[in-house]
């Protein structure tokens, strides 16, 4: 499987990686002051909504923004502007607090955009091969980082990871946005389908990962303090993971059950660990270690959600740009949520005892209620929205699309047909009327019929049936 993988997608998915994984969680707690109380990670909260800000306005926007926003000159654009200001926020003092609503902005709505023009790029390929290249760009990303905390922050260093989005812009084969909207189309729509199921699931079990992450950031967190202090644990334990998630994909593939169901469970054993040890701390009372074992879990988690976003691209004939920019969406926005609802619970409890005369020990019983509740959020989401019977479902149906995707480059490939010829006939023998084809390429039905003609011509048969006879054969000989 791994000599098929695009050695120039892999390493520049994985600067973005490495960039995100930066950005977002190696830097320092800033916190607000909030009638004399501290809300904290205010630098992460405020580059999550830019994030979600920039998703949900690619969704929102036209046809004509989308192209243009998907453009190598534009990514550049964005690409310069998170690394400036990635820079500049690397240049000012460690703490400060007046920059974080600049940065956020600055850098997390152009990297929304390098995102979901990654989803686009990745989309228009296999996603047996994009997903193993996903895992390992998020392994060399992960390495990366854990070379950057063992080596220890330096301007050098951080101007270094700065110039990394200029790298994965550089490495990005970005095809034009041809159109489409992530919805789910009306053949599927019913609630009963199993692919419109399986989406909805995905999507509701996101958030909820993304909402035990933002609680999990908040709790035991002081101001000025590292947001993560044991990183090299962290980035240890992630590289670990994605390197036995890399050793099943070699193994089993994409089959039913196989690497990324074991992958997925594996992740939420490691977040689930973690949370347990918050509870039982190991070094000087400090929840540190158990969150390092969170963090690690959730970057694992991360990367099967991505690839769990091309799989619903993919099942739902959608375009793959906006199905990354839902599931992402769904996913910080959870991790949002999460950190504004762990902050409202310190500040209850600081106000609490500043107030009123409260027992330490039930002060630290009440902040431990985010940790609780991270890990109760964890188990609904597994054992109730995305399961392991769901993954096994999304197996078979992901390899049923392999296999038909193999049997239409075949016969494109045998019968000499051209692109559009060759986009037309995975429609027919999806079943689709010439008018839904034409609605669907933005074409008139006249268009897609003479194409068809062209196909029956090409292959020898008169009718859609014969043309479906001729798939079965070929795809039995696969």
């Amino acid at each position: 499987m791994f000599e098929a993988l695009s050695p120039r997608r892999t390493v520049g998915f994985a600067c973005n990686q490495a960039f995100m994984f930066y950005v977002l969680y190696m830097g320092f707690n800033r916190s607000f002051e909030v009638g004399g109380l501290s809300f904290e990670r205010a630098e992460l909260f405020f580059m999550l909504a830019a994030l979600v800000v920039g998703f949900s306005l690619f969704r929102r926007a036209g046809a004509g923004f989308r192209r243009v926003a998907l453009a190598k000159p534009a990514l550049y654009v964005c690409a310069f502007v998170a690394s400036a200001a990635s820079l500049a926020s690397s240049l000012l003092p460690e703490h400060s607090v007046a920059w974080v609503v600049p940065e956020g902005l600055l850098v997390g709505m152009p990297i929304s955009f390098l995102l979901i023009a990654w989803g686009l790029t990745f989309g228009r390929e296999r996603t047996a091969v994009t997903v193993s290249e996903v895992f390992l760009a998020s392994l060399i990303g992960g390495a990366v980082c854990l070379l950057f905390s063992l080596v220890g922050s330096s301007s050098m260093l951080s101007a270094a990871f700065a110039l990394l989005p200029l790298a994965s812009v550089f490495n990005i084969d970005v095809p034009a946005w041809e159109g489409g909207a992530f919805a789910i189309p009306s053949d599927l729509a019913e609630g009963a389908d199993e692919k419109g199921r399986l989406s909805a699931k995905i999507m509701a079990g996101t958030f909820l990962f993304g909402s035990a992450a933002g609680l999990m950031e908040t709790y035991g967190t002081d101001p000025g303090s590292a947001t993560m202090p044991f990183h090299t644990a962290s980035f240890v334990v992630f590289c670990a993971f994605l390197i036995g998630s890399l050793s099943l994909l070699l193994s089993h593939g994409f089959g039913r059950g196989a690497a990324l169901n074991k992958s997925y469970r594996l992740a939420i054993l490691v977040v689930m660990v973690g949370i347990l040890v918050v509870g039982w701390p190991v070094a000087d009372l400090s929840p540190t270690p158990g969150k390092a074992y969170v963090l690690a879990g959730y970057l694992g988690l991360e990367a099967v959600l991505i690839s769990l976003f091309l799989v619903l691209a993919e099942i739902l004939e959608v375009d793959s740009s906006l199905a990354f920019s839902q599931g992402f969406a769904a996913l910080f926005a959870g991790e949002l949520a999460g950190l504004l609802l762990g902050n409202v619970n310190d500040l209850v409890l600081a106000s609490l005892v500043r107030d009123m005369p409260v027992a330490a020990g039930a002060i630290d019983s009440a902040s431990y209620l985010s940790v609780v509740l991270a890990g109760g959020l964890v188990l609904v989401a597994y054992v109730f929205l995305f399961t392991e019977r769901d993954f096994d479902s999304l197996s078979e149906i992901v390899t049923k699309e392999d296999a038909f995707e193999r049997t239409c480059e075949a016969i494109s490939s045998r019968f000499e047909l051209s692109h559009r010829e060759s986009e037309i006939l995975a429609f027919a023998l999806h079943g689709r009327t010439s008018e839904r084809i034409a609605q669907e390429l933005t074409v008139s039905k006249s268009t897609v019929d003479t194409h068809l003609r062209r196909i029956y011509a090409k292959t020898g048969v008169h009718s859609r049936q014969e043309l479906l006879d001729v798939a079965e054969s070929m795809g039995k000989a696969l």
